[in-house]
């Protein structure tokens, strides 16, 4: 029962990430958003290829290859936006929530600093971000690839990120985003 209210909650967590911006967007104008000269105000959703590259030296803790779902919900006209990542390898998935600051660095390109924290679906198994619950802070960019593409890329730490070890996991991931504004 508790790893079903677990798996409900960050499930929950996510999708109000990822799908509120779709309908809070639905009543504004179609004419779609221009890269700034200074940055990007695209708010996406992206998949990709996903790594990680550390492990926690304990059996069970093998850095994890997969994939990624991402998504950036710009919020307003702050430098700060709402960010979902869903990193899955073969054996869990890690559920990242986060608040970003972004900084934008040239035409339609932002680097961006975030802070959320990572649940992992099936506590002590493998995923490309540890194998428990933790802190998570990520660094990366984005850029904008004719009117409706992004790509991205960032690293994600996850702070005590693995089971008997007091070892962070590193995470790589990127990809290829569709703006929806």
């Amino acid at each position: 029962m508790k790893r079903l209210l677990k798996s409900f909650v960050t499930i929950s967590a996510l999708s109000s990430v990822v799908v509120a911006p779709i309908f809070l967007s639905g009543g504004q104008a179609s004419a779609s958003p221009r890269p700034t000269e200074n940055g990007t105000d695209a708010s996406y959703i992206g998949v990709g290829p996903s790594g990680g590259i550390t492990n926690g030296g304990q059996k069970g803790d093998a850095a994890t290859f997969g994939g990624n779902v991402t998504g950036r919900y710009k919020l307003g006209d702050t430098p700060l936006s709402a960010r979902g990542q869903l990193l899955w390898g073969n054996e869990t998935t890690a559920i990242i929530p986060q608040i970003s600051a972004d900084l934008g660095v040239g035409k339609g390109t932002n680097i961006y600093l975030g802070a959320g924290y990572s649940f992992v679906e099936k506590d002590g198994k493998p995923s490309p971000l540890g194998n428990k619950d933790g802190v998570a802070l990520t660094a990366g960019f984005e850029s904008e690839v004719g009117n409706s593409f992004m790509v991205y890329s960032n690293a994600t730490v996850g702070v005590d990120a693995y089971k008997n070890s007091p070892a962070s996991a590193v995470n790589l991931s990127g990809g290829v985003g569709y703006r929806f504004r």
